[in-house]
């Protein structure tokens, strides 16, 4: 070290010195700003545990949907007369101390006369094994074709009822997941009638402002006041009782979509109020852009995180708008099989009191609901560029 250098107390770096060296990026850095609008979404929404464990739920079940038919041991509206409010039978491995494979006990239907119920009594000398991969009960698969094939089936001339059975001695356990078709698909059908309409209004209304803003406006003001449970319950009444479950149910998710799109359209007005002002959207306009490409192809882009958000957390209340319609018999009924329909045998509590396994299509509604929310939270605080 030089004489200068020790005068100074401090140490000068011999290497040459480079001014880029300060403005070079790590390649862990150089990746997230090439990283476009959705990956930067997807890595913090992967963060979001929760709301990804959600997503996965969600996404296995609407995949088991469309195959409903095949997973259903039985066809949900098919009765058992010699099993009427038959208790869940618990699944079993072992017998007398050897393994035999899952399989079931039978039961004895008896009639209790002093409380005036079914009670039923386990015969652990009938060991019902179950079939899988197997050929049971027939069924049209989406109503088009036969079919015979199931994942599960009981044993021949046994019972599986896995959840129990109602009144009429219908398999809970297929209704369930029967109902899930319905009850799941009318919130992804009334969240696009909601879009299309909460977009185009609300990108109306933002867009162009002065008169029609306040018509939309005003409007959606008018809306927002009605109560929304009344409002549900009377448009659900003003159907039909002629028409067929599929035209119900057509109608059920129009209502629902028909009324949600309110608040969509405020969020998407409050944006394109802002965004109009931008330079991109001004330059489009000088371009010769008419305003609906402008709407379409400058403004919405920018925040379709923020639409996915708001349509994901606007799928559970559809999915309790028809199971509370359901439930009050305003909705859809037998044949069609909801979630809904199958908690309206569970309106009487001494019924929910003697047989508690009733309120079983209840817990696929709390999860899905849950699911959902916890993955609209996730998408939002993804799509949130402040966090």
């Amino acid at each position: 070290m030089s004489a200068v250098e020790e005068t100074a107390g401090h140490y000068v770096n011999p290497e040459p010195f480079d001014p880029a060296e300060a403005e070079r990026l790590t390649p862990e850095q150089e990746r997230y700003y090439q990283a476009s609008q959705w990956q930067i979404m997807w890595w913090k929404f992967r963060r979001h545990k929760v709301a990804l464990w959600s997503a996965v739920f969600l996404i296995l079940l609407y995949m088991c949907v469309p195959f409903a038919e095949v997973i259903a041991p039985y066809t949900p509206n098919q009765r058992d007369n010699d099993h009427l409010y038959a208790p869940p039978q618990s699944i079993h491995l072992f017998h007398d101390g050897s393994f035999v494979g899952p399989f079931v006990y039978g039961q004895i239907a008896e009639v209790d006369l002093e409380e005036m119920k079914w009670t039923y009594r386990i015969d652990e000398t009938d060991v019902q094994p179950l079939r899988f991969f197997c050929l049971g009960d027939p069924y049209e698969f989406w109503g088009l074709l036969p079919g015979r094939f199931h994942l599960m089936c009981p044993a021949e001339g046994g019972t599986v009822y896995l959840l129990g059975t109602d009144r009429l001695g219908r398999d809970l356990l297929s209704g369930i997941i029967y109902g899930a078709r319905l009850s799941l698909t009318v919130g992804l059908l009334g969240v696009a009638i909601s879009m299309l309409l909460g977009v185009t209004l609300g990108g109306i209304a933002g867009y162009f402002g002065g008169f029609i803003d306040n018509l939309i406006q005003r409007t959606i003001e008018i809306l927002k006041a009605l109560p929304e449970l009344p409002l549900w319950m009377a448009l659900s009444a003003a159907l039909p009782v002629t028409w067929s479950p599929i035209w119900i149910y057509l109608g059920i998710t129009v209502i629902l979509g028909m009324l949600d799109w309110p608040g969509l359209a405020r969020a998407v007005r409050s944006k394109l109020l802002a965004l109009r002002e931008e330079e991109y959207a001004k330059a489009a306009a000088l371009m010769g852009a008419k305003p609906g490409r402008i709407i379409r192809r400058h403004l919405l882009p920018g925040f379709t995180s923020h639409l996915i958000a708001s349509a994901t957390l606007s799928i559970p209340s559809m999915i309790l708008g028809e199971t509370a319609l359901s439930f009050l018999n305003l909705g859809l009924r037998r044949p069609a099989v909801s979630w809904g329909v199958l908690l309206n045998e569970a309106q009487n509590i001494s019924v929910v009191t003697v047989y508690p396994w009733l309120m079983a299509p209840v817990v696929p509604v709390i999860l899905v609901v849950l699911a959902f929310n916890f993955l609209g939270d996730g998408l939002r605080d993804a799509a949130d560029p402040y966090k």
